[in-house]
């Protein structure tokens, strides 16, 4: 209930100070002053909001001068000043650069196992690699990765990181890792038997990565449990289209591949 009656006179123009603008913000409570409809800001355009009473009921009010009362008040509502926009993000979460020109590439390198790995990193770390002007490379497996090692010739301002597929203690990975010793190079790897493993299972809307007997091909025997009818490359085709961003990997690939990049980039 309101003191006296807050329509009378010419309430439009009241006589002292000037009416005042209000923000149509969400769920602000006012009153259209003409119709006596009181409800909630649901919508506001330029031009026009829209209010929603206690019985779930909407109007749509035009944006007048002196044509809502706040707290039985006369009050000229406007559209709410727009957010600042959230900075735009890159699939792996990090800031983007906008406008961004690849930098001339590092000596630094990142090896990966194979050719689905880098397609992988690309998609989902390709936009940091560029700002930080870092190659991605394949190996196609690791069984020579001491001689590899050797040949690229590490050093301060020129390290190797290199990413292992399968890098869990006993394992045959594990063994030729521990061979490397040299300072400038960083050997780290996810638990994974192929890096399919490494995306979550619900991004392909299975239950879980199947189990594959010993002796049987394991992408062949994914694709078998699975009930794929396809080949292999069309079967990692489908996989890599479902990722889009670093919450489709399991953890422990996104640690691992941060851990590189941050090593080759680090500051001599």
């Amino acid at each position: 209930m309101y003191e006296g009656d807050v329509l009378a006179g010419n309430w439009r123009r009241p006589g002292k100070g000037k009416i005042p603008k209000v923000p149509a913000e969400m769920d602000l409570v006012v009153e259209d002053a003409d119709s006596g409809f009181c409800g909630a800001v649901v919508a506001c355009d330029k031009e026009a909001v829209t209010l929603e009473d206690r019985f779930g009921k909407r109007r749509l009010f035009p944006l007048a001068p002196a044509a809502f009362l706040l707290e039985g008040k006369p009050v000229t509502l406007v559209r709410p000043a727009a957010a600042p926009a959230a900075p735009r993000r890159s699939a792996s979460g990090s800031v983007a650069v906008e406008g961004l020109r690849a930098r001339v590439a590092r000596q630094s390198r990142i090896y990966v196992e194979g050719v689905h790995d880098a397609a992988l990193v690309e998609k989902i770390w390709g936009h940091d690699l560029r700002v930080e002007g870092v190659v991605v490379e394949y190996l196609e497996g690791v069984d020579d990765l001491p001689a590899i090692v050797a040949e690229f010739g590490p050093e301060p301002g020129r390290r190797l990181g290199v990413l292992v597929d399968h890098l869990v203690p006993g394992s045959k990975e594990g063994r030729i890792a521990a061979e490397i010793t040299s300072p400038d190079v960083l050997v780290v790897g996810h638990p994974y038997i192929d890096i399919w493993q490494a995306v979550k299972p619900s991004v392909l809307r299975i239950p879980a990565w199947p189990d594959v007997p010993r002796g049987v091909p394991w992408k062949e025997g994914v694709i078998a449990a699975l009930g794929w009818r396809m080949e292999p490359a069309q079967a990692w085709r489908r996989i890599l289209g479902a990722v889009s961003t670093y919450t489709d990997l399991e953890p422990e690939l996104l640690g691992r591949v941060e851990e590189l990049i941050d090593f080759v980039t680090e500051a001599p």
